[in-house]
């Protein structure tokens, strides 16, 4: 069965340069939410450049999981992007905070992948009939802005970028093990809402 939440306008990853770590997480995300049988397009943004390939490492690792994303070329996020996606999910601190910055309505439906996980294991899977949007906020409540200074190892994501190929390995079954975890919490028992 396939799922379309009408409350869903897409979901946004972001990291900094959208060639290595938000091209993984978006393509796993979306290969996992087909699995449940859910449709929400998934794209990935970045804060500093346009048209760049993805690593040769990320083409090669993400061939391993058999996912193709030789033709992904990265994109910056813009404030439209970050205004019309029902979730924003970056890949570590400083993304979140150029979310915050670049569209401050986004704060609420933006977290750091790791962060949301933590938080939705906390408050428990979204039920039956409940939107998405309300379960993010459910998940929001408590935060406060100025979780977003500095970084941590609680929260982000290390980029691989530079590194060996075990780094890029390492963190794509990292991004795997999370998107699972944060599908498994956001949408595996979740309906649509009338």
């Amino acid at each position: 069965m396939v799922i379309t939440d009408p409350g869903e306008a897409g979901i946004v990853v972001l990291c900094t340069a959208n060639v290595c770590r938000s091209p993984m997480a978006a393509a796993l995300l979306a290969r996992q939410l087909a699995a449940l049988g859910v449709t929400v397009p998934v794209r990935s943004a970045g804060m500093i450049s346009s048209g760049d390939p993805p690593h040769p490492e990320v083409i090669s690792v993400m061939a391993s999981y058999g996912i193709q994303i030789i033709s992904h070329r990265s994109r910056i996020a813009c404030a439209a992007d970050l205004a019309s996606a029902s979730l924003v999910l970056a890949m570590a601190r400083d993304n979140l905070r150029h979310a915050a910055i670049t569209e401050p309505g986004a704060w609420p439906r933006a977290f750091t992948l790791k962060e949301l996980v933590r938080r939705g294991e906390q408050i428990g899977p979204r039920p039956p009939g409940e939107p998405l949007s309300r379960w993010l906020l459910r998940v929001h409540t408590g935060r406060e802005r100025t979780s977003l200074l500095g970084d941590s190892l609680d929260d982000d994501v290390a980029d691989p970028a530079g590194g060996p190929l075990r780094a890029y390995a390492d963190t794509a079954g990292l991004l795997d093990n999370l998107v699972k975890r944060l599908t498994g919490l956001g949408w595996a028992h979740a309906e649509p809402h009338p």
